[in-house]
């Protein structure tokens, strides 16, 4: 959105919002009918995740300044600083897509849930997703695998419930401030759920592991990409 299309980068990460919410709810419908999807466990990390980034979105994101610093004649801006987010989380993501695709899986100990930390859990992958408009799975998966104790598999499916919800009702904190250009934008994320219903078909005529470590190296050169451009006039 911000490198190609040239969108202003919170408005980027509105637009990001919806795109993923209507992707992974398609993700979502999918693993629900495989009863991969536990919807309990998602109420219990979905309620405070979906408070977190709509309060985010309608009241902290419009509170911070559009120059977040100065240095010399050098000013670092609040669209800077979600780019600067968003790729600090995209190494952690990319990270965990290398690891689970070199098979490096931890198995879980069997513990009670504990519901209180799963709802901060939640609160916390809210905010973030608000900041930086990402979907957050790299962080949900984990913690419902290891504080809700669901299997990888149901786990993944149930992330995908929660941001569907996140993403879609964090974009709705931005409806009614921004101008939202849908011309661009419903076209756009009509071709990204059409690459979800390609992925379906090709999903059991790939290597998933090969494909989870190119994807990582991939969003790790990216993320250096980011890094680089919004930090290089600081060095």
């Amino acid at each position: 959105m911000v490198y190609v299309m040239g969108v202003e980068p919170v408005l980027s990460s509105a637009y990001s919002l919806f795109v993923v919410g209507c992707s992974a709810s398609i993700g979502a419908v999918n693993r629900y009918r495989h009863k991969q999807l536990s919807l309990l466990t998602a109420v219990y990390f979905g309620l405070p995740s979906v408070a977190a980034i709509f309060l985010t979105r309608r009241i902290l994101v419009p509170k911070i300044p559009d120059v977040l610093f100065t240095i010399g004649q050098t000013s670092f801006s609040k669209g800077a600083g979600v780019l600067v987010l968003f790729a600090i989380l995209m190494v952690f993501s990319a990270v965990r897509m290398i690891r689970s695709g070199n098979g490096k899986i931890v198995e879980i100990d069997e513990k009670p849930v504990s519901y209180l930390l799963l709802g901060f859990q939640g609160a916390f992958v809210g905010l973030l997703t608000g900041l930086v408009g990402a979907g957050g799975g790299f962080l949900i998966v984990p913690a419902l695998v290891f504080i809700a104790r669901l299997p990888m598999k149901k786990a993944a499916g149930t992330s995908l419930f929660i941001i569907a919800c996140n993403s879609l009702v964090g974009f709705t904190g931005d409806v009614a401030a921004r101008t939202i250009e849908w011309s661009m934008l419903l076209p756009f994320t009509l071709i990204a759920v059409a690459g979800i219903f390609v992925g379906f078909a090709f999903v059991n005529r790939v290597n998933s592991a090969q494909l989870k470590v190119g994807f990582g190296y991939f969003i790790l050169l990216i993320a250096a990409w980011i890094f680089a451009n919004e930090l290089l006039d600081f060095v």
